[in-house]
């Protein structure tokens, strides 16, 4: 159920790797607006099937108010500006523009020290993190530029402001997606154009539990909370809001 009331009516909303942990609450939250359309990417078949039954499942068991939203799964892996640019030229041809980019596309490759790390664990982390956000950004920021209205959610990591160490790969492209958010913001100010980035700690997913099972998980921060943020960070209600990299640290 929906918290804030955020209007979202008649929007386009793009969510770059929505079928994961993050990707796939993200996707489900923006659903509880009822915008014009989702639009979800992904590279995995079975992550997008789980995510399919599962929206269209809740569908059939709630009310009918958010059943005009369209919801397209496309297969695009944003790495690459072919496919990217192939991505959007689809998103226009059908919806004209795109209102909300949520990407929610990253990795993680930590645990050993610079010494110990290869070119191409760097390579990989510079790929994932920050290349793929410097591409669909471009790309999506064209159109809207010429409609002078946008929201872009990126997200970035707490250790993209202050590294713990053994993660120099890591923490070095989330502090450039932080500076690439700060950049594109001020590139578009007077725009009505938003470019924000959330700094989130350990998120709370299957994935980090089997990676460090005796953690203390009640520290970690719910992908259905970081959602909301996102959300909040895509609505009008932020519109005072933009080149800030948000730090959602939780309570704990």
């Amino acid at each position: 159920m929906k918290t804030m009331d955020w209007d979202f009516n008649n929007q386009v909303i793009l969510i770059t790797g929505g079928t994961g942990a993050l990707g796939s609450k993200v996707s489900e939250t923006f659903l509880d607006f009822s915008p014009k359309a989702i639009i979800i990417t992904f590279r995995s078949e079975t992550e997008m099937q789980e995510l399919r039954t599962k929206i269209f499942d809740r569908r059939n068991k709630e009310q009918k108010e958010n059943h005009h939203t369209l919801i397209e799964f496309m297969k695009a892996d944003i790495t690459h500006e072919d496919e990217v640019k192939k991505l959007i030229s689809n998103i226009l041809e059908k919806f004209d523009q795109v209102h909300v980019l949520a990407n929610v596309v990253g990795g993680y490759i930590g645990g050993k020290s610079v010494s110990e790390s290869s070119e191409e664990e760097w390579d990989k982390m510079m790929l994932i993190n920050l290349k793929s956000a410097f591409l669909i950004s471009k790309h999506v920021l064209a159109s809207m530029k010429k409609m002078h209205f946008g929201k872009i959610v990126h997200v970035s990591s707490a250790t993209g402001a202050k590294a713990n160490g053994n993660d120099s790969a890591y923490a070095a492209s989330k502090a450039g997606l932080i500076r690439l958010v700060e950049s594109m913001a001020e590139e578009v100010r007077g725009l009505n154009i938003n470019i924000n980035c959330i700094l989130p700690t350990i998120i709370d997913t299957e994935s980090n539990r089997a990676a460090m099972p005796t953690a203390n998980f009640s520290t970690w921060i719910p992908p259905e909370e970081l959602a909301k943020v996102i959300c909040f960070l895509s609505s009008e209600d932020s519109k005072v809001i933009t080149g800030v990299a948000l730090p959602t640290r939780g309570t704990s």
